[in-house]
């Protein structure tokens, strides 16, 4: 089968400023999405992808034909691609029908009935194609703007972080509402974001950026579960990283005590990868059953259903803790602190144990 869109080696810049590091990508279907920190070359990728940016190396091939690669690149417009950009950017003057078939061809853009499908594709009733679009809300916004990149057919479409400015549930509720349409249309996606929920939740495949390059591509379940190098992990999920030391091959001990390891591995010096789920906070004078490594409260963020605690072990480590809303300690507590479950490895060339 060929895959809806395949990126190799591809390099790219702003001037003398390299941005893009000879990366490789291969979407064979399903909503792929691009997580990295701002600034890591995430929406460079996506422009690159659309025609919008030149690269200086690599090549990109869409469905099976190349589109970057050789003396000459396809321009934007043949590329068969579909663009959702970051505000939507509807024509103000035009309306939800107007706008969904703006990239149809000429005898195409006056069918109500490819407008109808595509609205009902992205869930917004037919009787929205005569609105405009400051009568529409951002949500609605960005699902015409999805219809409209979507009426054309394209092979993949791209989404350069469409859901940013949208308020917490709206946003939740118009990402899955996005992932059912491109889904139902049989559309491969590549979508930039900076959220680790949305990134998790929506894709099928997450590719881990930071400084123009690639550390992971994977499944989201891989991506979390066995981060392939520290930063994938403390950047993922917000592990903490702990130096740590295996005698035994199964277990590491840390500042946190000993820890069981998710995979086996040589004796030496390690850095251990702790999930904020992981550990548990109780009362410096509660009972010892469980144990714990005393530690002070540095400072608490409540989220209502469950709170963020950073603590500071008399090692002098810092690492973060969830939880339940109901047992969160005061700032300057103090408190036992222990793991619950195995731990990731990585060694001091930064492969993990038990990475796939």
């Amino acid at each position: 089968m060929t895959a809806a869109l395949e990126v190799q080696g591809l390099v790219a810049g702003y001037g003398r400023t390299p941005v893009l590091r000879g990366l490789d990508l291969v979407v064979a279907e399903g909503i792929t999405a691009i997580l990295g920190p701002s600034g890591c070359g995430k929406t460079t990728l996506l422009r690159a992808i659309a025609g919008f940016v030149t690269p200086s190396g690599g090549s990109v091939t869409v469905a099976g034909t190349p589109v970057v690669g050789g003396r000459r690149a396809v321009p934007a417009r043949l590329r068969g691609l579909g663009y959702v950009p970051q505000d939507g950017a509807l024509f103000p003057h035009l309306s939800v029908a107007g706008n969904v078939a703006f990239g149809l061809s000429r005898s195409e853009r006056s069918s109500a009935a490819v407008v109808a499908e595509m609205l009902e594709l992205v869930e917004l009733p037919a009787s929205m194609a005569t609105r405009y679009p400051h009568e529409l809300s951002g949500g609605q916004q960005q699902r015409v703007a999805l219809a409209r990149a979507l009426a054309p057919r394209p092979r993949v479409v791209l989404l350069d972080e469409p859901f940013s400015s949208l308020d917490a549930s709206l946003r939740e509720d118009t990402g899955r509402a996005v992932a059912r349409a491109l889904r139902a249309a049989e559309a491969a996606a590549v979508l930039v974001t900076h959220d680790q929920g949305e990134a998790l939740s929506l894709a099928d495949q997450v590719a881990v950026m930071m400084d123009g390059a690639f550390l992971q591509v994977g499944s989201p379940t891989t991506v979390y579960l066995t981060p392939a190098d520290p930063r994938v992990a403390a950047f993922l999920g917000h592990a903490s990283l702990l130096d740590g030391n295996v005698e035994d091959g199964a277990r590491a001990e840390c500042a946190l005590g000993v820890l069981p390891l998710r995979a086996p591995t040589g004796p030496g010096r390690v850095r251990l990868a702790v999930r904020a789920e992981q550990i548990q906070i109780r009362p410096a004078g509660a009972d010892e059953v469980g144990g714990g490594a005393p530690a002070d409260v540095i400072d608490i963020s409540f989220y209502g259903h469950d709170a963020t605690v950073r603590v500071r072990l008399d090692s002098g480590e810092e690492l973060s803790a969830r939880t339940p809303a109901t047992s969160v300690p005061a700032p300057g507590d103090r408190v036992l602190v222990a793991v619950v479950g195995d731990v990731v490895a990585f060694r001091s060339d930064e492969t993990p144990t038990g990475a796939v």
